[in-house]
């Protein structure tokens, strides 16, 4: 999917078309780029939380 999106932007860049611009400012709209404050950046990990419990299995819980 995303593939198909990158090649939708880039055919986009040279096609023009009226109704696929629309579709991507519209996805522009919504998400739009921002700069991370430093309260958003103590949120985001790249390797993920390794301080939450994994699920318990219901074998687990007996």
């Amino acid at each position: 999917m995303e593939r198909k999106l990158t090649k939708m932007f880039d055919y986009q860049k040279f096609e023009k078309n009226a109704d696929l611009e629309r579709l991507i400012d519209s996805v522009h709209s919504r998400y739009g780029i921002r700069e991370l404050s430093m309260d958003d950046m103590e949120m985001v990990s790249a390797a993920g939380v390794p301080d939450l419990p994994l699920k318990e299995s219901k074998e687990d819980r007996k």
